[in-house]
């Protein structure tokens, strides 16, 4: 009997689909910035973004923090304040990345049945934690505006840890930190790679859900997981595992 779920998030529980790339988020952003006094040409903001996001990840890298780096984004949107003599507040960084993240959203929702099977889970006495890459001044934020919040006993958010799935420190922190017996946990994730084999190298059962976010090389990999949903229906987590 699993006492404690671990679960991903977006694929997984969230439903969402973003765009980093389209010109819009580009000129909006380089607006918000100017406003602020720190003035890009619109071609310029972007390379300047990639290229710090470069050098975080290479400075961690170099740190020998492991193979599967999570650098923080508000380290990147700060340095773009910098870089051009102005000191952002903690408030402004938070806000200009609360900007980039809304506008690359095209959509965020929920997939059907969650709540449903979160509060089942809670109602059974589980324990539920959630295991995401991701990054903590977007996901905490959309936890709350979605509802999830609440529901976890635990979160732990890659960018935090300066890792990310599937590398097994990140499972370790997550079991050291809440004091899980590895025996009663379960991993549930979309991704074959980052939640199965990661689960599984951290002695993890695991549970995979094929969704619409799942990578589409899945489909080419092993399945390893100990439970498979390939239709996306979340709800079916609660009977494989012993829930009824």
């Amino acid at each position: 009997m699993y006492r404690n779920y671990i679960f991903d998030l977006y694929g997984t529980l969230v439903d969402i689909h973003t765009n980093e790339d389209k010109p819009y988020l580009w000129d909006k952003m380089t607006e918000f910035y100017g406003f602020q006094g720190a003035i890009y040409e619109k071609k310029t903001l972007r390379r300047t973004y990639l290229a710090y996001c470069e050098q975080e990840t290479l400075a961690l890298l170099n740190r020998k923090t492991g193979s599967f780096p999570e650098i923080r984004l508000e380290k990147v949107f700060r340095k773009l304040y910098e870089v051009k003599g102005i000191t952002p507040s903690e408030e402004t960084v938070t806000l200009t990345a609360q900007m980039f993240r809304v506008i690359a959203t095209q959509y965020i929702r929920l997939y059907d049945g969650v709540i449903e099977v979160l509060q089942t889970l809670h109602d059974k006495n589980r324990k539920i934690y959630l295991l995401s890459n991701a990054q903590y001044v977007f996901t905490m934020y959309e936890l709350d505006y979605l509802g999830l919040t609440p529901y976890f006993d635990g979160i732990m958010i890659s960018s935090c840890e300066e890792c990310k799935k599937p590398d097994k420190r990140f499972y370790e922190a997550l079991l050291n930190r809440y004091h899980l017996d590895r025996k009663e946990s379960i991993m549930i994730g979309n991704d074959r790679t980052s939640d199965i084999r990661g689960a599984s190298e951290a002695g993890l059962d695991s549970l995979y859900i094929a969704s619409n976010l799942s990578p589409k090389e899945d489909e080419k990999l092993p399945r390893a997981a100990t439970y498979e949903i390939p239709d996306g229906d979340v709800r079916k987590v609660l009977s494989l595992t012993g829930i009824q």
